[in-house]
């Protein structure tokens, strides 16, 4: 339960489990392809301790987002704050890891998460509403971000797009943009659940079976912009295949994510998408448990005033 009702407090907590899930995240062993506590993965230029410092950097940017939310801004404004607090956010983060891109994705997507929360406090709404404000905050993203840039490089050279915007071109995948515009559907439809029916699982095997159960559905667009659609298709289908098989549940499953763990991390498949959507399946359920607690305080603090 939460003891304090200082508005402060509760975006340093909400931040703080963001940077939980990150580090949950980044603990999952063996991630297929991807960091961890005993691998790089398909990484040659960051290791598992690279990812801590990455994420122990970016609580003051988290605070912030969290502190747009939690205000009286209409989701339009609270956006655009994001906006510009996720650039000295990568910032940070390339700082603490020499440049190294581990957080970028991961931070654009807790961002939001943790505005939407402040937003859902400071409104009283509860975390059922979160996926309607993550929609208001993120409304014609695409349609801003690539249908019209999409235009506007018509008749250029291809490599002059981001690896978003010539995804978008090549197999109008939406990636990033689209999953919070569309309300992080594959998470609050899906993963969220997911992960809440293995909790009598140990905590690393309750992420990795939930990263698994990710994998099978998300169009990946780290894969996507290292391989192709043919490898994607490829890794969703052997994820499916695990979890047939019971995942970690078995020790087949078990013998089969350790190959696929050795034969990606060879061939450098690295599913960095599906990655993000596991860190933010874990703070989205740390969240909503906070939420619960922390509401009538909140309430409290915003509407009472003191004599």
């Amino acid at each position: 339960m939460v003891e304090n009702n200082s508005v402060n407090d509760h975006c340093i907590n909400i931040a703080s489990l963001a940077v939980q899930a990150m580090l949950y995240e980044a603990s999952c062993t063996p991630s297929p392809g991807l960091v961890s506590q005993t691998s790089s993965g398909a990484h040659t230029d960051m290791d598992y301790f690279t990812f801590l410092d990455s994420a122990t950097s970016l609580i003051n940017p988290l605070i912030h987002c969290t502190e747009a939310g939690f205000s009286a801004s209409t989701p339009e404004e609270i956006f655009q704050q994001l906006r510009l607090i996720g650039k000295l956010g990568e910032q940070q983060m390339l700082a603490k890891t020499s440049g190294v891109n581990t957080h970028k994705g991961m931070l654009f997507l807790l961002g939001v998460c943790c505005a939407a929360g402040g937003k859902a406090l400071f409104g009283g709404t509860g975390f059922t509403s979160l996926p309607s404000i993550i929609k208001a905050m993120t409304l014609g993203l695409v349609e801003r971000e690539l249908s019209s840039r999409l235009i506007e490089f018509k008749n250029t050279d291809k490599f002059a797009l981001t690896n978003g915007e010539r995804l978008f071109l090549q197999h109008k995948v939406e990636g990033i943009r689209g999953e919070v515009q569309s309300g992080l559907p594959i998470v609050f439809g899906f993963s969220l659940g997911f992960y809440k029916a293995n909790q009598g699982l140990s905590q690393n095997n309750r992420l990795l079976q939930t990263l698994l159960a990710i994998m099978q559905r998300c169009e990946d667009t780290n894969i996507l912009h290292r391989h192709s659609l043919k490898t994607l298709k490829e890794v969703q289908e052997t994820a499916k295949q695990i979890l047939s098989i019971g995942g970690v549940a078995t020790l087949q499953g078990l013998k089969a994510i350790e190959e696929m763990n050795e034969d990606f991390s060879n061939r450098k498949i690295s599913p960095g998408g599906s990655a993000d959507l596991l860190g933010v399946t874990v703070f989205l359920h740390l969240l909503e448990e906070y939420m619960g607690g922390a509401a009538r305080h909140v309430l409290s603090y915003v509407f009472v005033v003191p004599n």
